[in-house]
C-alpha cells in the first residue's frame, strides 16, 4: 500500500523549495523502500534546484543519505528489511561491458527505481540523482542500497552516498596516490576536504591545499593538508612548485570544475605527473591547452565520476575505517538541520560558512 511522508521539492527554477507530502509506492520488482535517517546537503541538490541539471521539475531532492530497509519488492536477494543501508547512486547492471571486463565502477547501464514518486495530486517527482533523499521515506533501485556496519552513525553513514566518497576516490581509487607522493588539492569544499583525508589514508608525504578561503584552507590543515596556499594573494603553480623542490605535485587533484583551476592543476603537477578533474564543470565551460604541453609533459588526465567508487566495496571498507578512528568522517559534519531548514542550509552553502549540513529525520 502507498505510503504518504514529508520531502523537500525544488518546484521550479531558482524557486524557493518547500516541504510538501510525497506519495510513496510499495516497491516494485528490483526495488526498496528505504526509512531515511539522515541526507546531507549537497552542491549537486543546489544544481538541481538552479536547473543546472536538468528542467524535469518538479524534483524530489536529497541524494547523500543512510537509513533503514522497510520494504523490498519481488526478485530482491541483495538487501533485506532491517538492514542499515548507504544509497548510492551508481546502482551497476553486471551486464554491460565496463562490468563484463570487471570494471563495474565504469557501469555504463547503472539503474534507478522504474516507478516514480508523486505528489499527492499525481504530479511525478524526478529524484535528485534517481534517490530523493530529503524526505522520511524514499523509494530506489534495490542496487541502490549498499548494506554498512550499523554501529556508525546515519548522519556520518551518509555522506559516502556522494561527496566524501567523490574525494576519498579521487585520490586513492582514480588518482592512485601512494605512500611518499606529494599532493595538490585545489578547492577545499567538501570533495576537496575528502581528496586530502583520502591522501592522507594513502600515505601521501605532503599534502598542499589550496583555495581563496583562509577559513576553508584552516579546516583543510585538520583533514590533513602538510601546507596551505591562499591563491588570491599567491600564484598556485609557483607555490605548489617550490613545495615540491621546483617539480610539481605528482598527483593534482582539481576539486572546483573551472577552466582557469583545472589550467592550474595542470601546470602544478610534475613531469609524468596525474591531473584528475573531480570539480563538476557546467556545460558550457571550454578549455584551452597548447597541444605540445599536453604531449610534452606526459604523464595522466583523468576526470574521477563519483569517485571510480564501487559502492559494495568501497562504503564497506570505509566505514570500517571510520569505526577503527582512522577516518574521521564526524569532522565533515558542521550542523545537522531539520527537513524545514534545507532552503537556509542551501543560503550557508553559497555563503561558504558549513562543510555539510545534515538533515536528520
Amino acid at each position: 500500500m502507498a505510503q504518504q511522508v514529508r520531502g523537500v521539492i525544488a518546484p521550479g527554477k531558482d524557486q524557493p523549495v518547500r516541504v510538501e507530502t510525497i506519495v510513496v509506492p510499495d516497491p516494485g520488482p528490483g526495488e526498496a523502500v528505504v526509512r531515511i535517517q539522515a541526507c546531507g546537503v549537497c552542491h549537486t541538490d543546489l544544481h538541481y534546484k538552479q536547473g543546472g541539471i536538468s528542467d524535469e521539475f518538479p524534483f524530489l531532492l536529497g541524494h547523500e543519505a543512510a537509513g533503514v530497509v522497510e520494504s523490498v519488492g519481488d526478485g530482491v536477494t541483495e538487501v533485506a528489511p532491517g538492514d542499515f543501508v548507504v544509497l548510492n547512486w551508481r546502482a551497476v547492471c553486471g551486464r554491460c561491458r565496463a562490468c563484463l571486463r570487471g570494471r563495474p565502477w565504469y557501469c555504463f547501464d547503472t539503474h534507478n527505481a522504474g516507478q516514480r514518486m508523486t505528489l499527492t495530486d499525481g504530479t511525478e517527482l524526478s529524484p535528485a540523482l534517481g534517490i530523493g533523499a530529503f524526505a522520511e521515506k524514499t523509494l530506489v533501485a534495490a542496487g541502490q542500497c549498499t548494506k554498512v556496519d550499523p554501529a556508525v552513525s546515519p548522519q556520518v553513514a551518509g555522506l559516502l552516498g556522494c561527496g566524501v566518497m567523490a574525494g576519498i576516490g579521487a585520490a586513492i581509487n582514480t588518482g592512485n596516490v601512494g605512500r611518499g607522493d606529494t599532493v595538490a588539492v585545489i578547492g577545499c569544499g567538501g570533495v576537496g576536504d575528502a581528496a586530502i583525508a583520502g591522501a592522507r589514508l594513502a600515505g601521501a608525504a605532503r599534502i598542499i591545499a589550496v583555495d581563496i578561503d583562509d577559513r576553508k584552507l584552516d579546516k583543510a590543515r585538520t583533514m590533513g593538508a602538510t601546507h596551505t596556499v591562499n591563491s588570491r594573494t599567491a600564484d598556485p603553480v609557483e607555490a605548489i612548485r617550490e613545495l615540491t623542490g621546483g617539480f610539481g605535485a605528482d598527483v593534482v587533484i582539481e576539486a572546483v570544475g573551472r577552466p582557469e583551476t583545472y589550467r592550474q592543476a595542470f601546470y602544478a603537477r610534475d613531469l609524468a605527473g596525474t591531473v584528475v578533474l573531480v570539480g563538476v564543470p557546467t556545460p558550457e565551460m571550454k578549455l584551452e591547452l597548447p597541444l605540445l604541453d599536453v604531449f610534452g609533459r606526459g604523464g595522466a588526465l583523468k576526470s574521477s565520476w563519483y569517485g571510480d567508487c564501487l559502492p559494495s566495496r568501497d562504503f564497506p571498507m570505509l566505514i570500517d575505517l571510520h569505526l577503527q578512528g582512522r577516518l574521521d568522517l564526524e569532522a565533515f559534519v558542521t550542523e545537522t538541520i531539520e527537513l524545514t531548514d534545507v532552503e537556509k542550509a542551501f543560503e550557508r552553502m553559497r555563503e561558504g560558512d558549513v562543510l555539510r549540513s545534515v538533515v536528520v529525520l
